[in-house]
């Protein structure tokens, strides 16, 4: 029997419809192993879906009706979240997600849904990571630019700390909120374990400095941390919010005059790009982000051949 699916996720669906997609969801996380927030995207995209459908249909999709569906529909759909300048990712994500539904229904026997097959994905720009400069996102990474804010010292230190695992490891604010105490990496300790991304783990070095900023903290913090709980902790000693270094973040992007895209993510771009304007190889940069294709890791290559456009625009006398 399928475990429940959270009630947030609840959908605007006839009961049959809305039985069967709570077992879509269940195979998602329980067979494919597809991570918490990759299912309620899929669930927020499907939900989206279901409203418009029961807002054309004037009452809740059953599973007949979805199967019956017409590319006319999808169109619809489609065109509506244009309408609400919704990203060409997001709509891409969103009939992925359908699809998916589909091809489930069709195969617990609920019936085929041709129009998706009939369906051309919408078509997106890649989108270039936008890395900070090197000066910046060392500065970001320590306490120096937030001298004389009126927050207790640790706390500075503790979020110099977590900057500085994101740019120095090219870690996901997730990935360094997840250490725990025990394997925080300080003193002779230079690499650390993470679960990553879809479940997978990899072995993220950690160089001095960002060893260093973590022991900073460490010192300074006024609760025990628990051998098993978490190394970053909030001003209350609970576990540390991301939102909490979001903001962290967007007070630097102030203070530094940054643009909006310098966020704690942009920080791990900023590893990779800078590894690789040193001469690292994209291989091992793969292996260091933790991706699983390097497709994925080659979208740097992009970015550091358009800073070299720019800087040749900007520098020479006949650009």
């Amino acid at each position: 029997m399928p475990k429940p699916i959270d009630p947030v996720l609840a959908l605007p669906a006839a009961p049959d419809l809305a039985a069967r997609i709570a077992g879509w969801l269940a195979s998602l996380r329980d067979e494919r192993r597809l991570a918490a927030k990759s299912v309620e995207a899929y669930a927020r995209d499907v939900r989206q879906f279901l409203a418009f459908l029961s807002e054309r249909f004037g009452a809740p999709a059953s599973v007949a009706d979805f199967t019956g569906l017409l590319p006319a529909d999808l169109r619809g759909f489609l065109a509506r979240r244009r309408a609400e300048e919704i990203d060409p990712r997001s709509l891409q994500r969103a009939l992925s997600a359908l699809r998916s539904l589909a091809r489930y229904l069709e195969r617990v026997g609920a019936g085929r849904a041709s129009a998706f097959s009939a369906l051309r994905s919408p078509r997106a720009g890649r989108r270039l990571p936008r890395p900070l400069g090197i000066a910046d996102a060392k500065a970001v990474a320590t306490t120096d630019i937030r001298d004389g804010e009126a927050r207790d010292p640790w706390i500075l230190a503790r979020d110099a700390a977590v900057l500085a695992l994101c740019y120095g490891a090219g870690l996901r604010i997730g990935e360094a909120l997840s250490i725990r105490r025990q394997d925080a990496p300080v003193g002779e300790i230079d690499e650390i374990r993470i679960l990553g991304k879809g479940g997978k783990t990899r072995v993220a070095p950690v160089i001095p400095a960002v060893r260093e900023a973590i022991a900073a903290y460490i010192a300074s913090c006024p609760y025990t941390l628990d051998a098993d709980g978490p190394l970053f902790v909030g001003a209350k000693g609970g576990p540390l919010s991301p939102r909490i270094v979001q903001l962290t973040m967007e007070r630097l992007r102030g203070a530094l005059g940054l643009p909006d895209s310098a966020t704690p993510h942009a920080l791990r771009h900023s590893f990779a790009t800078h590894l690789l304007a040193r001469g690292g190889d994209l291989r091992t940069i793969q292996e260091l982000l933790g991706h699983a294709s390097l497709s994925t890791t080659q979208i740097y290559t992009s970015v550091d051949g358009a800073r070299l456009i720019e800087a040749y625009r900007l520098a020479h006398p006949r650009a």
